[in-house]
């Protein structure tokens, strides 16, 4: 089988990169998709950069050695920041994050060079965002703020809760101070928040989703790569592998993706750290 007819590999903390592999479907719907969600050791944000680096290679190599990826996708921000230059240097195939995207996306989309991002702690940390964005419009401001418990009402199925409304109206208060006109979703999991947080800021803050950017920007590269499959003797199909229960994970999978020929499974951590 040539190379171009392999799986997309895409890897998370948990539930989030879900909104990565709902965009990438979309705009490529003969590519088959293999995705890990690394739900028993979520959240990565609190962890130190060299735990998000191990338990990335982990993954990775997984994806690599059990399903001979053509390219892999990081669908999550803390590990984009974290592992990115260390899986593209140790890795033979392309591998992208979705930080840059993320940021690129935001520059185009903001007229007064006013940006808020919300993040996990490690991503707003890194700065990595902050860096990209200054690269590419060196006048903007960017307003950073780490948000862990967004995370949590994902993780938990509390997304559309009144809870949920409730927490991100308080949180993203603060924003209304700082004249923002382009908010950056920096964490895959926060596009399920979408509706609650954009009721929460200004009806002229325009939300960037960095999953969505990641998906047209692998799109393209898969394009100018020539590595699109080309078969049309097989449907698309998507592995989705949790390391946590799988109950939760294909409920909110469900709810969220909608129809596909989707494959829930286990991952054992034994088998990711014997990699």
């Amino acid at each position: 089988m040539e190379k171009r007819e392999n799986a997309i590999g895409m890897m998370d903390s948990g539930i989030g990169g879900l909104t990565v592999l709902k965009a990438t479907k979309a705009l490529l719907p003969d590519e088959s998709i293999v995705f890990v969600g690394d739900n028993a050791r979520n959240p990565y944000g609190p962890k130190s950069p060299d735990e998000v680096i191990d338990y990335s290679r982990q993954i990775a190599h997984f994806l690599v050695k059990k399903h001979q990826i053509k390219v892999l996708a990081i669908a999550c921000n803390t590990a984009t920041a974290c592992a990115l230059p260390v899986l593209q240097d140790e890795l033979d195939i392309p591998v992208i994050g979705v930080i840059d995207s993320g940021a690129k996306a935001a520059v185009d989309t903001t007229l007064s060079g006013r940006i808020g991002l919300i993040a996990t702690e490690g991503t707003v940390k890194s700065g990595r965002y902050q860096e990209e964005i200054e690269a590419l419009l060196p006048t903007a401001k960017v307003f950073a703020q780490a948000e862990p418990d967004f995370v949590q009402l994902v993780e938990k199925n509390r997304y559309q809760s009144d809870e949920a409304k409730t927490a991100v109206k308080a949180h993203l208060k603060h924003f209304e101070n700082d004249q923002i006109d382009t908010l950056i979703l920096g964490c895959t999991h926060f596009p399920l928040l979408t509706p609650a947080i954009q009721s929460a800021v200004a009806d002229g803050v325009q939300l960037v989703d960095a999953g969505k950017a990641t998906a047209k920007d692998l799109a393209d590269y898969l394009k100018q790569q020539d590595l699109l499959s080309k078969s049309k003797e097989k449907s698309a199909t998507y592995q989705l592998y949790t390391t946590g229960p799988v109950a939760t994970f294909e409920t909110i999978a469900n709810n969220w993706l909608g129809q596909g020929d989707f494959q829930y499974r286990h991952l054992p951590l034994t088998t990711l750290e014997n990699k």
